[in-house]
């Protein structure tokens, strides 16, 4: 059998390493970026963590395509999951500094990603290389979205709230006729995933529903903090 160290520990030290590094480095390169206040070190940074994220998605997919092959690829790991396609969002935010795409990745990956960093869906540990994989997406995205935030002084806003909300429940619209298509089961429309997540205590379909409020919810409880200070500077 395989070695029992490979399985992935919820909450192990790498888990828990992961999660800080998570929330640790953007702080660290906001404040490099603001203290050099420099164009170059900015653009630097922002094609960086781009760059590392498309790189890594080319790579596990030449890596799924080279162990599964092509069938089983497009029926598993094409980038249509939520946070597939965050990755996109995030590295072009980054690298063009675009509104539109800054906001998506902002609500998507602070919602949809950060639960996919606190309960992994992921059969390895580490130090395999999907461990470092699935981190590198998931908190890569968190990482990209709170620099380009912190750092780069972008900022969602209470429409952008709404107008992410509109794309996530249209593109899942086309994805579930994709699933229906194809028989596959992309963003987890057809049955719920194996995870800790407690958000998919109903059963099918009753959890996608209820996933859309609770989705609505978190999208106002991470707008939450430019909310407050809007009110702070507006005064009573």
């Amino acid at each position: 059998g395989s070695m029992p160290t490979s399985e992935f520990q919820f909450l192990g030290i790498p888990h828990i390493t992961a999660m800080l590094l998570t929330v640790i480095t953007p702080v660290v390169l906001s404040v490099l970026v603001r203290k050099a206040d420099s164009p170059t070190v900015t653009r630097t940074l922002c094609y960086t963590l781009g760059g590392t994220l498309l790189v890594n998605d080319v790579v596990h997919w030449c890596y799924r395509l080279a162990t599964v092959g092509f069938q089983e690829f497009v029926h598993e790991y094409l980038p249509l999951h939520v946070c597939g396609l965050t990755v996109f969002a995030t590295a072009f935010a980054l690298f063009y500094r675009n509104q539109i795409l800054y906001e998506t990745a902002y609500f998507w990956g602070l919602v949809g990603t950060f639960n996919a960093i606190l309960t992994p869906e992921l059969e390895v540990g580490f130090p395999k290389y999907r461990f470092f994989q699935y981190f590198i997406t998931h908190s890569g995205i968190v990482i990209g979205v709170l620099f380009a935030t912190f750092g780069m002084r972008m900022r969602p806003t209470f429409k952008s709230l709404f107008r992410s909300f509109l794309i996530l429940n249209g593109y899942t619209v086309v994805i579930a006729g994709f699933n229906l298509l194809l028989g596959t089961n992309y963003m987890f429309l057809c049955e719920s995933p194996d995870t800790k997540s407690p958000f998919f205590f109903a059963p099918w379909p009753w959890y996608i529903p209820i996933l859309d409020g609770v989705t609505l919810m978190f999208f106002f409880v991470v707008y939450s903090p430019f909310l407050i200070s809007n009110w702070i500077r507006r005064g009573p």
